[in-house]
């Protein structure tokens, strides 16, 4: 059986953000401002549905967790958007929504955005 791979601080951040995106949803779309034309239960299950398979794969430590993290948000980066611009009396929700997202984002490339931005020259280098 294969050990679980120990995930950078970046990453371990990237599924806190997984794991309160997930709450802030439930929260916003339960309590905070519920939908009116469907039921509460499906909105709830509609909002978290994209980040289940990244938090999943989390609880089980698999390394693949922080990229279907980042792929999830981008839909609710773009849903944070459309709010934004569609109801503005949601504002607040929305940019907290947004916040998340690129915390998501940033935190699971930062290794890679960290390596690219400040990779050392050095002189066996061409």
């Amino acid at each position: 059986m294969n050990s679980p791979t120990r995930l950078s601080l970046s990453k371990r951040y990237a599924i806190l953000g997984v794991f309160a995106m997930l709450v802030w949803q439930a929260a916003w779309q339960g309590w905070l401002a519920p939908p009116v034309t469907v039921p509460v239960a499906v909105a709830v299950f509609l909002a978290v549905a994209p980040m289940l398979p990244a938090a999943l794969l989390a609880v089980f430590r698999r390394p693949s967790a922080v990229f279907w993290a980042g792929v999830a948000s981008l839909l609710y980066f773009s849903h944070a958007i459309t709010e934004l611009r569609a109801a503005p009396a949601l504002w607040p929700l929305a940019l907290v929504e947004l916040g998340l997202s690129l915390w998501i984002i940033f935190t699971g490339n930062w290794d890679g955005l960290q390596a690219k931005l400040f990779k050392r020259n050095r002189p066996d280098q061409a």
